[in-house]
């Protein structure tokens, strides 16, 4: 009985162990397949939209600019939305866009009115005031421990870019 019991405990571990690699394969396979960045997107005017409701709203802009095809890019927004704590200090203090650059759509224009963002690589923050006036570009690298973008490197980033403490608040 124990030769039986053994070897189910030994075909237990092995299809496991053989399905473990499919799970991780799936939650990659989610974030490559999350369209976060629209490439036919008018990001002129998204932009200006964003400037006059952070303007109306006392708040920043906070212009993410990446791709659906960088998974760092993914990556970030899952960190940023994941956290309860950033994702409520976003919603307070800024306004949140996401600004493509890929094959299907480069954006040059616009990232050119922004200084050229995209020589930090992908994804790239840009802090703008409430009247279009850009405060800060950050490369995301920046933000990054461990292989993983880090939420408390994340959070005190914007929590040093969100208006009032721009203007000298807490």
């Amino acid at each position: 009985m124990t030769r039986i019991s053994s070897r189910i405990a030994v075909c237990v571990v092995v299809l496991f162990l053989a399905a473990v690699p499919g799970m991780a394969q799936q939650g990659t396979t989610d974030v490559k397949e999350k369209k976060l960045y629209n490439p036919s997107a008018d990001a002129a005017a998204e932009l200006r939209d964003a400037v006059a409701r952070a303007g109306r709203e006392g708040k920043h802009v906070l212009v993410q600019v990446g791709g659906n095809w960088c998974s760092w890019c993914l990556k970030l927004h899952d960190t940023m939305t994941r956290s309860a704590t950033i994702d409520s200090l976003l919603r307070a203090d800024f306004v949140v866009i996401r600004v493509n650059f890929s094959k299907e759509n480069r954006n040059e224009s616009t990232l050119a009115t922004l200084e050229y963002p995209q020589r930090f690589g992908f994804p790239v923050l840009l802090v703008l005031d409430g009247t279009g006036k850009r405060l800060h570009t950050q490369d995301s690298g920046l933000l990054e421990r461990d292989k993983a973008h880090d939420p408390e490197l994340v959070y005190r980033f914007l929590h040093l870019w969100r208006p009032a403490a721009v203007r000298g608040g807490d």
